[in-house]
């Protein structure tokens, strides 16, 4: 058994990369640390949701700074994500960040948030209630399992 702060650390790691623009598989490790009783459900919660958030003020900051670096071999957007996003983001506004939570979709929105220059407590807030209801109703649906 690796404890309880092993398996939040890892829940950390899986939550903030699914956040960024690598991929994760946070939400199993959610629910597979809730069916074990590895920690209090509200402590999990706490956790995935704060690493979470977290990669997605790392892919806002990145937006911040894309114009610099968006034709670089190693930039982690594609173009087409990026326009994707940004034609969401036209769209929809602010209220398109309550997708990012989306796979496929939400990276890159939170990355073009940044390129928009989307205020960062208005990004942060949104983001963070998107976030915590994802993984709030991954606990929901695993505490019915």
């Amino acid at each position: 058994m690796i404890g309880e702060a092993g398996a939040l650390w890892g829940l950390a790691v899986s939550a903030f990369t699914s956040a960024t623009l690598l991929p994760g598989t946070s939400e199993a490790v959610l629910a597979a640390l809730h069916a074990s009783r590895a920690a209090d459900p509200l402590l999990l919660l706490a956790v995935a949701s704060l690493a979470n958030t977290a990669g997605s003020c790392v892919n806002w900051l990145m937006g911040v700074f894309v114009t610099r670096f968006r034709d670089r071999r190693w930039f982690p957007a594609s173009p087409d994500q990026i326009a994707r996003a940004e034609a969401w983001y036209a769209r929809y506004g602010l209220w398109s960040l309550l997708l990012s939570w989306v796979p496929v979709i939400g990276d890159p929105l939170t990355v073009v948030a940044g390129v928009l220059r989307v205020p960062f407590l208005v990004f942060l807030a949104i983001v963070a209630i998107a976030k915590t209801a994802r993984y709030a109703f991954v606990l929901f649906l695993a505490g019915l399992i």
